[in-house]
């Protein structure tokens, strides 16, 4: 028998695996979750609703009006010193707020399990993607009476161990969309492959190819 699986589905690669993983059971129920608070990056969404189309998976969209603060993104910064430094993009409670939207709607659709695409491997100093952070919800989501289990299926994985999964999946490196700094470039937009989420992307697909 088969699970209702809810993800929070962002359009970026490690979101996109989660969401392939949970639907290649095909007694699954899955359903894409994507969170607008009116980022600017509306490409990200663009990438997201194409994917659970591919999957013919039903895609929920969250509309929240935040007024987000602003964050420098880094660029040019190497993969070594993305792994030793937090970023100063990062923004506390962002992905609190996006697992307790997920919480609540999960309980709505009866769901069995919510997975997020966190990863502590190889990731930006994040604290909010870690197994501390990830088992300290777990708890909160508990007392809060909701009986669905929520679930990182890559939280030990490295990038080059996710873009490989990807690969297996069929999900190419250009398929999802994680730069920060999109540009326009003769006609089309591009990413910026400078911002630390292009560096990752970067470094996970050449190191999965090598490997």
């Amino acid at each position: 028998m088969g699970k209702r699986i809810l993800v929070l589905h962002s359009g970026g690669m490690d979101s996109t695996v989660c969401l392939y993983l949970a639907a290649s059971e095909e007694q699954n129920d899955v359903v894409s979750l994507g969170i607008d608070y009116g980022q600017a990056l509306k490409i990200e969404m663009m990438f997201a609703a194409a994917q659970a189309a591919q999957k013919r998976v039903e895609r929920k969209i969250i509309q929240v009006r935040w007024d987000k603060p602003e964050r420098i993104i880094p660029l040019g910064r190497k993969v070594e010193q993305i792994k030793m430094e937090r970023s100063p993009a990062y923004l506390p409670g962002r992905n609190l707020v996006f697992l307790a939207l997920a919480s609540a709607e999960g309980a709505g659709l009866d769901a069995d399990e919510i997975h997020i695409g966190i990863n502590q491997v190889d990731f930006s100093g994040y604290p909010d993607c870690t197994e501390k952070f990830i088992e300290a919800f777990r708890n909160v989501h508990a007392i809060g009476g909701s009986r669905s289990e929520i679930v990182a299926p890559l939280l030990h994985k490295s990038k080059p161990e996710i873009a490989k999964l990807a690969s297996k999946l069929g999900i190419g490196e250009h398929d999802t969309w994680s730069c920060y700094r999109p540009r326009i470039y003769d006609g089309s937009i591009q990413p910026c492959k400078e911002c630390d989420a292009c560096k990752l992307h970067e470094f996970a697909w050449r190191k999965s190819e090598a490997g």
